[in-house]
């Protein structure tokens, strides 16, 4: 009876989990294109000059140097999570990655913007929901799938 449970359990998060995942995934890889200028001048920071000014206001409390490196690293880490995600390889890797870059941003906001600016933005329903993908038992549609099984 508690195998069969499982087994459905298993079904019915297929999707939801796949969903999860590519929600992540996308939402972290356009606010990179935004900042490559991707999504026109129309979008939040429309280049990488006006994503490094907003990125010193979030870290108003490192060094220029400091803060321009890391608009860098966030940057690497938001692209390089999303395509792991996207891959389902490292799955819970990049979702535990993810869901601390999140939460680093989210308190950053709150810090130097104020409660309005992460709930707006769902900064933390982001990490909350990475954080969920992270204790996932297996997932499903994934290289992590594929190789657990060879």
């Amino acid at each position: 009876m508690l195998l069969k449970a499982n087994i459905m359990t298993d079904k019915n998060i297929q999707f939801p989990q796949l969903f999860l995942r590519l929600a992540l995934s996308v939402t972290m890889l356009s606010a990179v294109a935004d900042r490559f200028g991707f999504w026109g001048k129309d979008s939040a920071w429309g280049n990488w000059e006006n994503f490094e000014n907003y990125t010193q206001k979030l870290t108003f409390f490192l060094p220029e140097s400091l803060s321009v490196f890391s608009a860098y690293t966030a940057t690497f880490f938001e692209i390089l999570f999303p395509l792991m995600l996207l891959a389902g390889w490292k799955t819970r890797i990049a979702a535990c990655g993810a869901g601390f870059l999140l939460l680093v941003f989210a308190l950053s906001m709150t810090i130097a913007l104020g409660c309005k600016a992460p709930l707006d933005y769902s900064v933390w329903v982001g990490s909350a929901a990475a954080f969920l993908l992270a204790v996932q038992p297996k997932y499903l549609f994934s290289i992590d799938q594929l190789t657990n099984k060879l």
